[in-house]
């Protein structure tokens, strides 16, 4: 076989590569969206909630095992939703390097290995989300339509996402999440247990860059689809747009200059 035919033969299957993961990407994050737009097995769908008044008065939630559980799976595909698109452009380079090294008879590497472990990180955030929701519910500072019920509160939530998001540990993380190139030349390990530490720390990088931000959800509604989705879409152009971190840099400013305005006398 010529070198010009292996050539071929190898563009082609890392083209087919790259459908099969835009398809799978866009697959996931769809059913994701669709499950929580339909309540996430609650009674009532996200797109009621949405539509409802913050201080609209509700039955409290009763904290059972099965209860925390939906929570969990409701914050866990939420995350999943929001985070995949924006972990598309390492996912997508990961697909054709692992190509590349099962062409060179190298140990495998996994694409969906790799996403165990990013996806494993937001599973472990979830987990503290629904402790925190647990905790604040049950406080009186949560209320059942999973938004704050003080201005103190809310405002706090605010102001410390505003000022993370000038922190050095931030940008820090936000360049690893807009560097897959880098990122995985830096931390690339052979076989599927190093694609999965891989998917650990590159999930990592990604829960530091924005798990505050992810915290302004019981500030707007942990099931208000116009926070979510308005999250979503700030998380994917922060790490997409070439200007980012200035990005973040108005954010914060925006999200301090919000909180003190919550809490200044009237």
């Amino acid at each position: 076989m010529t070198d010009a035919a292996s050539s071929s033969i190898i563009e082609a299957a890392l083209r087919r590569d790259r459908a099969v993961v835009v398809i799978a990407l866009s697959t996931v994050t769809a059913l994701s969206w669709a499950w929580i737009a339909l309540g996430a097995g609650m009674e009532m769908t996200a797109i009621d909630m949405t539509g409802m008044p913050r201080n609209m008065v509700m039955a409290p939630a009763v904290w059972t095992p099965v209860y925390a559980a939906l929570m969990f799976a409701m914050w866990w595909v939420m995350m999943v939703a929001m985070m995949l698109p924006s972990a598309a452009p390492i996912l997508l380079l990961f697909a054709r390097i692992g190509r590349r090294e099962r062409l060179a008879r190298r140990p495998d590497v996994s694409i969906g290995v790799f996403a165990a472990g990013y996806l494993a990180v937001w599973a472990a955030f979830s987990a503290a989300a629904v402790l925190l929701q647990w905790g604040l519910e049950n406080s009186g500072l949560l209320s059942s339509m999973m938004v704050t019920t003080t201005a103190w509160l809310g405002a706090m939530i605010l102001i410390a996402a505003g000022m993370w998001q000038f922190t050095p540990v931030k940008h820090a993380c936000l360049r690893q999440c807009r560097s897959p190139v880098s990122f995985l030349a830096e931390h690339w390990r052979p076989g599927n247990s190093g694609a999965f530490r891989m998917g650990l720390t590159h999930g990592a990088y990604c829960l530091g860059c924005c798990w505050f931000l992810m915290a302004l959800l019981f500030f707007g509604g942990v099931m208000n689809l116009w926070w979510i989705g308005g999250l979503a879409a700030y998380v994917l152009i922060e790490k997409l747009l070439p200007m980012g971190h200035w990005l973040s840099y108005a954010t914060g400013l925006v999200l301090i200059g919000s909180g003190v305005w919550m809490i200044l006398p009237t």
